[in-house]
């Protein structure tokens, strides 16, 4: 069984960074895409950011130039941090990624992790 842990997120004021991280555990399982939504109060999920296997990064237009996607294969990890955070940033973000095991493929998502830009 294949769980993605997400951390990294916390209180900021306008202006500031933070770094999430998502790492997938499990055994005998290779990673596809890994992406990070978020789900600001109120509001509907939506996608942020998504990085192929090949490593291509991909942006939601409102956070490009901001937010930067990477990830660590060795580690089972995406990153993604965010710089010039907004109030409109505030939000719970979650990764998802495809996970493939033997020759089945997963949609997994991440339990959340809290982000609050205060002004």
């Amino acid at each position: 069984q294949v769980q993605l842990v997400e951390s990294g997120g916390g209180l900021v004021q306008v202006g500031g960074s933070l770094r999430l991280s998502c790492v997938a555990s499990g055994s005998n399982f290779n990673i596809n895409t890994m992406k990070w939504y978020r789900q600001g109060p109120g509001k509907e999920r939506e996608w942020v950011a998504g990085i192929s296997s090949g490593g291509s990064p991909n942006y939601f237009d409102s956070v490009k130039g901001r937010f930067t996607i990477s990830r660590d294969n060795a580690k089972n990890t995406v990153y993604l941090q965010m710089n010039s955070l907004k109030p409109e940033d505030t939000a719970v973000y979650y990764c998802r990624c495809t996970v493939v095991v033997g020759t089945l493929w997963y949609d997994l998502w991440g339990q959340g992790t809290q982000v609050t830009v205060s002004s």
